[in-house]
């Protein structure tokens, strides 16, 4: 039995925006709800029956691109971007070690559209480690 990729929901997201929002400032809510949507499900893409992004750290390229870039939130989409990752990575068994400045410039670079999604998930990787072995 192949492992399962555990996802956050559009419910876990928009409490992690309303926390960033709360503990850094900015406009609270949800400027699209199809963007978000569409955010959450492009790591879960396939084609052929097989996953796009076959990869745990090609899966969160994915997830942070399209947070950052569809930009679903009025304000704080990179600060939940990068949040939402972090969280995603723990969901599947990997410690992430997101120093804030190297955070915040790596999401103004996805943002910039300076990284390609290979890039994204080669530095993903760099920053975590695993924690341990899931189950099916």
């Amino acid at each position: 039995m192949s492992e399962l990729t555990v996802y956050p929901d559009v419910s876990d997201v928009i409490l992690i925006h309303t926390k960033m929002i709360e503990l850094f400032g900015g406009r609270d809510g949800v400027r699209d709800y199809f963007l978000l949507d569409s955010a959450l499900e492009r790591p879960k893409a396939t084609f052929g029956g097989e996953d796009l992004y076959p990869s745990i750290f090609g899966k969160a390229a994915a997830l942070i691109q399209s947070l950052i870039l569809n930009h679903p939130f009025d304000d704080g989409n990179k600060r939940t971007a990068i949040t939402t990752c972090a969280l995603f990575l723990h969901l599947n068994g990997y410690k992430v070690n997101l120093p804030t400045k190297k955070s915040m410039t790596f999401t103004l670079h996805i943002d910039n559209h300076s990284l390609t999604l290979e890039q994204i998930a080669v530095w993903l990787e760099k920053q975590t480690k695993q924690e341990r072995k899931k189950t099916a």
